[in-house]
């Protein structure tokens, strides 16, 4: 069987609190493999950031084991779990978290900077595969939410991440902009060859998914193909 890109193993994350122990984690299996879109579905406080912020090393987990691509993920060390990130994941956040003072196009050279290499042919291809190559020259400010969240999308592949996370990425849109923004992801991830894992409220997004993984308690009580 193809090994999987993510596997997670028994991965705990626990707090201590004066009030107690949260178990934001509590014994989490889960594989993610080339080409899958997950969608990550869970009430409010059931752990879904928490697992995104593990996938993405951003976080530590407690106890468990997480490897990637069949190698350990780093832990406990910011260095190596920034350079992981960097090498590896995507990132699209609710909030855009554009900056203001750039253009469209230099939100996206910015990243590819940052990340080593700069390539502005490339920035381009992506705008227009968002479609957005026409807005280039524009500020955030200047385009309305759903564009926002479309050049935040071809600026989180700007580094060619082998795992794309989101968090909640439509939460600030309609649900016909939601769908649109949607859209354009999978065909990007599509045409990217990239693998993606999304946390969301909104079960109508589940049929962009290939896969819908239940949360609940910090334990994952349901993972099904979708179609």
């Amino acid at each position: 069987m193809t090994q999987p890109l993510t596997r997670m193993e028994g991965l705990k994350r626990y707090y201590e609190l004066a009030s107690g122990t949260i178990k934001a984690l509590d014994g989490v299996n889960l594989e993610v493999y080339e080409g899958d879109r997950v969608i990550l579905l869970g009430p409010s406080g059931s752990g879904k950031t928490t697992l995104l912020n593990c996938l993405s090393a951003l976080d530590t987990p407690t106890g468990g084991n997480y490897s990637f691509d069949g190698a350990p993920v780093p832990q406990n060390d910011s260095e190596t779990m920034t350079t992981f990130r960097r090498e590896n994941i995507g990132y699209v956040f609710q909030f855009f978290n554009l900056l203001q003072d750039l253009t469209v196009l230099e939100n996206i050279l910015l990243i590819q900077e940052l990340a080593g290499g700069r390539d502005e042919a490339r920035a381009r291809r992506l705008l227009e595969m968002v479609g957005l190559d026409i807005e280039s020259d524009r500020f955030p400010a200047e385009i309305s939410g759903g564009q926002q969240q479309r050049v935040a999308i071809a600026r989180s592949l700007a580094k060619s991440p082998r795992l794309l996370l989101g968090d909640e990425l439509t939460g600030n849109l309609d649900s016909k902009t939601s769908a649109m923004v949607m859209e354009v992801l999978v065909k990007a991830c599509e045409t990217e060859g990239i693998t993606c894992v999304f946390v969301t409220h909104d079960e109508s997004l589940i049929t962009f998914a290939t896969r819908v993984v239940r949360i609940d308690s910090g334990k994952i009580v349901s993972d099904v193909p979708v179609g």
